[in-house]
């Protein structure tokens, strides 16, 4: 009995990090929306050219990696992962999905953020702003003050 408690919960840690990349950011469409869901909380989607976009990379060494915003995010967004790497393995199925998403959220440069309710909707759409991680967490929530309902 023990043993398949144990090989079902590697299982299961095993298909989750799948979805998940190292930095908390999840390349599941589907699974992003499903914990935005349970979280009751938006989706923050970053359509990046993670390492070929010079914007991308300012965004994710001057935001994204910084603890104010991985603090903020953490209880208060659900992070999607739209890469369209130039050199970074992906299967073909996390292609596709991007790709798709791309096409329907009308995608056309990078960084794109779109803040997205649990549906899917786009709630704003943003990018690249200075002033680092604070600067960038005080934006984002008065997008989600702005494009929610209290």
């Amino acid at each position: 009995m023990k043993a398949w408690i144990l090989t079902a919960l590697v299982a299961c840690l095993i298909a989750g990090s799948s979805a998940v990349a190292s930095d908390g950011w999840i390349t599941d469409f589907e699974a992003a929306q499903k914990a935005a869901k349970d979280k009751g909380v938006p989706i923050v989607a970053d359509f990046s050219g993670s390492d070929w976009c010079g914007w991308c990379i300012k965004l994710d060494r001057e935001v994204f990696a910084k603890e104010p915003f991985k603090a903020y995010a953490k209880d208060n967004v659900v992070l999607f992962l739209a890469d369209f790497p130039s050199n970074k393995k992906q299967s073909d199925a996390v292609k596709k999905q991007n790709q798709a998403l791309a096409e329907k959220y009308g995608v056309r440069g990078f960084p794109t953020v779109l803040l997205l309710d649990a549906d899917g909707k786009v709630l704003a759409k943003t990018g690249y702003r200075a002033g680092g991680a604070e600067a960038y967490v005080k934006h984002l929530k008065e997008l989600i003050s702005e494009n929610t309902e209290s």
